[in-house]
This record gives C-alpha cells, structure tokens and sequence, in this order.
C-alpha cells in the first residue's frame, strides 16, 4: 500500500481511548480533555473490523495508544484478535507504565510483542512536576515487570524539554546493566502553542538531538565512560525512526527521535486512528476522515474507501507547521 509520494504504509497507530492516569504537561491539560460520549468512543469490536480491513490493504503492523491504553476494558482481548487478524505480523504498545504490573502477564500471554515506556525524568520530584500526579516509581516498577514478563525490545521514551532542565546522561545510563532501549524525542508543536505551562509547545522548549547528544557525550568522557557510538547489533527491533547509539559494553541503546531538526517524513509509514474514529495521514495535520461513520453505516468496502482517501492525503511532509487543533492525548501518542 503506498501512498501519492510512493511511501510505502504499512503501520497503523490506534488510540484506544483519550483518557490517562496521568497529566503530563506537554500533552493535557490539568483537568484533562473533555469527555466523549460512551457512543463517540469506537467499540473494540469495531477497531477489530477496521484492522481486518486495514490488514487486506497492507497494514501489517499495529501500535495501541492513548491517552493510555491499559485504562480501556477488554484490551487483552482486543491484542489476541488483533494478534490473530490475518496479515497482521506485530501489535505493540505504547503506556505510561503505571498499569504494567496488573496487565504485563495477561497481554505477553495475548501475543504483544514489545511495549514503549513514557518516562521523561528520573527525578522524583521533577516526575511529579511533568505528570501533576505521578509516582516515579509506578513507572519504574512496570520497567522491571515489563523486562521480566519477557517483552523485547523494552523502550522508555523521554520528550525532551528545555525548561525541564532533565538530566539526559543519568537516563540514558539506564541502556547499560539492562536491555533497555532509551530513546529522546524532540519536544513536537502538537496541541496549543502555549507553553510548557499548559498542554502546549513553545520553541524555546525544543532542545535538537544533536544538542542531546553532545551533554550526554560530554558527562561520559568526563566520567571516563567514552561517547555513544553508532549502534550496530543490539539494534532494537522496531519501525520507529529513531537513530540509535550505544556506550560501549552496554545491553541497549540510546535512540534520537528528531521529528524538527532532522525531518524524517520521507520515511514516513504509518497512519492514525483516533479513539472517536477519525483518521489522520500525519501526526501534525488537522485533516481528519471519518471511519466510524463509514463503518456503521455502511460495508466493509466504505471502511476501505476512507482508507484510501486518507492514504492519497498523506503530505508529502508537515512543513514545520506549529499547533493542531487536537492535542496529543487525542490524536493518539
């Protein structure tokens, strides 16, 4: 399935519900989003069909989002038909981490293949800042579960944030003693351009992998660790664009996600399913198509038709555009 600029697409990122445990500055705000009528919201059964047909066209690989995903009832059952819809090879996840504990059993034994952390800090203090609620360590709990149960690869996502002054180099230590695979990502112009003080962006806030790079290079020659270098084997599987180094010896690796200062559209193969049931070609377009309308109103071959509508949308990349009308909590992260 290829898109108008031959992209080939073959990833689809489902937000099963825009709802969370937490309050993480840069992606809702404190009273959290409005609520959605239980109608609104596309019934597990109905994201099943919507794969089915996705899967017929060429999508092949699924990511669950949110807001968080494990506060949606029935999703283990929702990851085993997913798992076993025919040309689907790997559904994964993408969670806050809190859950893990109460669920990582039950969906390895469904058949999810890896999960992504969320975790910008390990500061508790700071931890608590960032999400308004959080406990760090909830979250560093459900690392451990995770790597017990036997996901791999595990990934722990960090949005870097200038203001957040995050000690970058502390983190990315957590790739060394364990396989876990620590990946930075640019601070993204998704939502109201508001500042950190809200669920918005401002560029102030944006800190370029580069830069990243460079303090987490610096602290390990100083402390006699040596800089990252280009990571070969340990390589995570995955389908995500980061760039991954290692330090010397380690486990894992440490991954530079930089959607603004190193465009990576023209590799980009994924779609978005929104947990209302809209469709988006691109994370920072506001075009949305209507698949939940299609689908009960009509036949498998309407859900194949807005498919291929959203497919020929595709930009051929976001132009730097800053804001979208939706924030990332409902867009699906």
């Amino acid at each position: 399935m290829k898109d108008k600029h031959g992209r080939v697409i073959d990833y689809l990122r489902i937000s099963l519900t825009d709802r969370c445990n937490l309050r993480c500055i840069y992606c809702m705000p404190e009273e959290g989003v409005g609520q959605m009528s239980h109608d609104d919201i596309l019934r597990i059964e109905e994201i099943e069909r919507i794969v089915a047909v996705a899967a017929r066209m060429g999508i092949t690989r699924i990511r669950l989002t949110g807001g968080e995903p494990l506060v949606r009832k029935g999703i283990a059952s929702l990851v085993r038909n997913l798992v076993n819809t025919p040309g689907i090879e790997s559904v994964a996840m993408t969670t806050n981490g809190i859950l893990l504990p109460q669920f990582a059993h039950e969906l390895k034994e469904a058949g999810l293949s890896r999960v992504n952390i969320s975790l910008d800090t390990l500061d508790a203090a700071q931890f608590r800042q960032v999400t308004r609620n959080g406990n760090l360590e909830d979250v560093l709990e459900g690392i451990d579960v995770a790597l017990r149960t036997g996901f791999k690869p595990v990934k722990i996502n960090a949005v870097t944030v200038r203001s957040l002054n995050q000690d970058f180099y502390e983190y990315a230590k957590l790739s060394i003693d364990r396989p876990l695979h620590v990946r930075f990502i640019e601070y993204m112009p998704v939502g109201e351009s508001s500042g950190i003080d809200g669920a918005g962006w401002g560029k102030k806030d944006v800190i370029a992998s580069e830069e990243v790079i460079e303090i987490i290079n610096t602290r390990a020659q100083a402390e006699g660790m040596g800089a990252l270098i280009p990571a070969a084997k340990q390589k995570p599987e995955g389908w995500g664009p980061a760039r991954y180094f290692a330090f010397e010896g380690a486990q894992g690796t440490v991954g530079f996600i930089s959607p603004l200062s190193r465009h990576f559209c023209t590799e980009c193969n994924r779609l978005r399913l929104t947990a209302d049931g809209k469709l988006r070609a691109c994370l920072f377009s506001d075009e949305e198509f209507d698949v939940r309308e299609a689908l009960r109103g009509g036949s498998d071959e309407a859900v194949q038709e807005i498919l291929e509508q959203v497919l020929m949308s595709k930009p051929d990349e976001h132009h730097d555009k800053v804001g979208t009308a939706r924030g990332m909590s409902q867009i699906g992260g």
